[in-house]
């Protein structure tokens, strides 16, 4: 049986961007079961994009069949990149030549290992898709994908204080979730997957007429071939 690697970054409730609050609305003292409440965004740690969180008018969340974001995967390393830089087309291009339309694409630089999620340095440090690369991906007709690191670089001005951006500096969701193509952020454990090829299962949770979902990703290494 192959490896099911997880994919997914746990959920903290001490995120410094994100806040979730989770708390024991009930405990065993209380009664016969323990109740958790979580409240989170939809868009804190590994979840999937709807067209809707870019678009008034697009898909959301419920409508994009489970089959988008369970499939075969082609793993795409961009480390050469490194950190505060950008993945440009030709990087992209020389490191994902196996790209075959119709799979997930995992674009992976490892970021996980090199900063944390909880910490500033991850969204300042990281590295960032160009449009470029962006449309590169686009070109090899992927269903979706995803990413270990903020990949539009304009998601770090609100850690280091600039105010947001204008819509067309997210470039992957401007040139590949308006054009139909899911996107999974905050992926984790990339570096775990051997294999060039994988099968990756994104398991949105069925929210009704959202912009996304919190999701639980797993890979089965060296499946897809």
């Amino acid at each position: 049986m192959p490896q099911v690697i997880d994919l997914s970054t746990p959920i903290q409730p001490d995120h410094f961007r994100w806040h979730p609050k989770q708390h024991l609305h009930r405990t065993h003292a209380q009664g016969h079961a323990q109740v958790t409440w979580l409240s989170t965004a939809v868009h804190a740690f590994t979840h999937m994009d709807a067209p809707r969180h870019f678009d008034p008018e697009g898909p959301t969340t419920d409508a994009i069949p489970l089959d988008t974001t369970i499939g075969p995967a082609s793993v795409v390393d961009v480390r050469r990149a490194g950190p505060n830089a950008p993945v440009t087309g030709a990087l992209i291009a020389a490191a994902g030549a196996h790209v075959r339309p119709g799979d997930i694409v995992l674009v992976r630089a490892g970021w996980d290992l090199v900063e944390r999620i909880e910490t500033p340095a991850f969204w300042a440090n990281a590295p960032w898709i160009t449009p470029e690369a962006a449309d590169w991906l686009y070109s090899r007709q992927p269903k979706a994908v995803g990413f270990d690191f903020p990949q539009d670089r304009c998601i770090r001005n609100a850690i280091v204080g600039l105010p947001d951006a204008p819509a067309e500096e997210y470039v992957t969701h401007q040139r590949l979730l308006l054009r139909g193509v899911i996107l999974i952020e905050y992926l984790a454990n990339l570096m775990a997957l051997t294999s060039p090829r994988s099968f990756v299962v994104c398991a949105p949770l069925s929210l009704t007429n959202s912009d996304g979902a919190p999701a639980r990703v797993l890979a089965l290494d060296g499946v897809g071939h």
